[in-house]
């Protein structure tokens, strides 16, 4: 029995028994799987929807139109399997971002993350008018206050809505970071420095329009203590990606989900991605190829990142991520958070969500033991 349990989290018109929202993770890390064991721990389970096509067996179409149908697949997955709260992430630097997004909004999936830019537009045809009466929930990832406001008052003036929940990303998580490299490890860009910053913001806007805006601590976040610690100067949820790799209903390889078990602390480093952006990867054999200088050959199936130009590019981070999510760690390798290391075994999904409750209650026990 636990004394002090997470709290529960409202986002628009629903009611979460805890605050915890699985991070989308591409390619094929999260999709309908791992989100319907969230979903029905009473979290929020996210699909990836970030380079599908790649997944696709049905060779009669193309990487695009196979995107948006294994995307489709994927949600009424997810619904056959869970009653709980599914949502979707979508990267704006993709270049299919509005076809991404509007197949969300037909399948009526309860809320997408958008992360990777600035979200500031809507498929072509949506009038503020058609916005405003969307049922999905919205919510912008950021990294900081200042893209939080412009965000905020660009949906207010353009669509007369604004999102209905914001994730604050810091630097220690996994993948693609909103950070230069010089602010990585800068203090003042420290999760727990910019999620206030982003709240204030947030605040004025709820004030303004009689509306509650959770904001979503997100990077880093690795126990419940660590859950505890945001909830605490205000952030109203949380968001984990890493330990949720090493779960069975993770959709990734088991070779995949052992690279965390397996890395040390000094295993997890910051690369530069071919697409421009820093990230945070496991040091693997094909990583140190990379830094050798050797050049992956590059097939280019689809331009799906708008940055990304494939005849300089010495790989193709899609395929390369692809690869690893089916065990194929030769010709690829694994994102993940900063506190992958601290992985020591694979477990289910509601044996997850019971250590953080654990963990959360007894960051109480040892605050209270050490007075």
């Amino acid at each position: 029995m636990f004394y002090n349990r997470l709290p529960s989290l409202k986002i628009g018109d629903y009611v979460l028994p805890t605050p915890i929202i699985q991070g989308g993770m591409g390619v094929g890390i999260s999709l309908s799987g791992l989100a319907s064991a969230v979903a029905n721990e009473g979290g929020i389970g996210v699909i990836s929807s970030v380079a599908l096509g790649l997944l696709d067996k049905d060779t009669g179409r193309s990487y695009r139109e196979a995107n948006i149908q294994l995307l489709r697949e994927e949600i009424r997955k997810a619904r056959q399997l869970t009653d709980g709260v599914i949502g979707t992430n979508i990267m704006v630097a993709m270049t299919d971002f509005n076809s991404l997004l509007e197949c969300s909004i037909e399948e009526e999936v309860d809320i997408v993350f958008m992360g990777a830019g600035l979200p500031l537009r809507f498929p072509k045809g949506y009038t503020p008018q058609r916005i405003q009466s969307i049922k999905t929930l919205f919510a912008p990832i950021v990294s900081s206050g200042r893209a939080a406001q412009l965000i905020f008052q660009y949906w207010e003036k353009s669509f007369g809505r604004i999102p209905d929940a914001v994730v604050v990303e810091g630097p220690k998580a996994g993948g693609h970071l909103g950070f230069k490299r010089s602010q990585i490890d800068d203090p003042k860009f420290r999760l727990e420095n910019i999620v206030p910053d982003v709240i204030e913001v947030v605040a004025t806007f709820e004030e303004l329009l009689h509306k509650d805006i959770p904001v979503i601590a997100a990077g880093g976040i690795f126990t419940g203590a660590d859950a505890r610690k945001f909830l605490e100067i205000g952030a109203r949820g949380i968001q984990m990606a890493t330990r949720f790799v090493a779960t069975y209903e993770c959709d990734a390889s088991d070779a995949f989900k052992q690279t965390y078990v397996d890395c040390k602390k000094e295993d997890i480093e910051i690369i530069q991605s071919p697409v421009g952006l820093p990230g945070r990867a496991i040091r693997n054999a094909f990583l140190d190829g990379v830094e050798a200088g050797e050049r992956k050959p590059v097939k280019c199936s689809w331009k799906c990142i708008k940055t990304c130009d494939f005849r300089t590019t010495p790989y193709c981070i899609a395929d390369a991520l692809k690869n690893a999510q089916q065990g194929a760690l030769l010709k690829g390798f694994t994102f993940a958070g900063s506190n992958a290391y601290k992985v020591d075994k694979i477990i289910s999904v509601k044996e997850l969500f019971a250590d953080l409750q654990q963990e959360y209650a007894q960051s109480f026990t040892e605050e209270r033991m050490a007075v």
